[in-house]
């Protein structure tokens, strides 16, 4: 867990034993099977989740009653419902587990506390939005500017552990593809 973490925090900032120490004492470890609900539509979010192993998405259910997947997160992210937990209102979608999943959880209390005592932590966070904030434009100028097969090819190279471990029909909502068009991209030999 130390070591995951660490290596994890000391790609985007610099950040030294100790500091990391004091970051430890604000995380609980949380174990949850698969298809466990770490927030459920309804409830407030009140932490970030760091994934040491495991995946999990994030889902919400459309006027029609079907699941449509808005992101995943894997083994070494970081994973929350933004809108839920900055503006500590009722989420609208849910996070569940695709696996046995082992998370480190940062409630926001903590997070506010450890911020004020260690200001490298709020750069970590600052760092981490942005490139969750980047990683969501690059899907929706995807999602506009290629065609479906192409879209899951692209998705598919970019993000070889999920393609393995996600189920098909999982990549098929999250590209807002349908499942029996991902099966026919397949069977074509990608």
């Amino acid at each position: 867990m130390i070591t995951v973490l660490t290596a994890y925090a000391r790609n985007y900032i610099d950040i030294s034993d100790e500091e990391m120490q004091l970051f430890f004492k604000y995380l609980k470890i949380r174990k949850f099977k698969k298809k466990e609900y770490v927030l459920e539509e309804g409830k407030i979010c009140r932490a970030r989740y760091f994934i040491l192993k495991g995946c999990v998405r994030s889902y919400y259910i459309d006027e029609k009653g079907v699941e449509r997947i808005l992101n995943f997160g894997i083994d070494n992210w970081w994973f929350t419902n933004y809108n839920s937990l900055v503006n500590q209102s009722p989420s609208e979608d849910f996070i569940q587990t695709i696996e046995d999943s082992e998370l480190l959880e940062l409630d926001q209390d903590s997070f506010e506390e450890l911020s004020a005592k260690l200001p490298k932590i709020d750069r970590l966070f600052r760092i981490i939005t942005e490139k969750t904030h980047i990683a969501h434009m690059n899907k929706v100028k995807y999602t506009r500017n290629l065609s479906g097969e192409h879209l899951y090819k692209q998705f598919v190279l970019s993000n070889p552990k999920f393609s393995q471990r996600v189920p098909q029909y999982m990549i098929a909502s999250y590209l807002g593809l349908s499942p029996e068009f991902v099966s026919k991209v397949k069977a074509k030999g990608f």
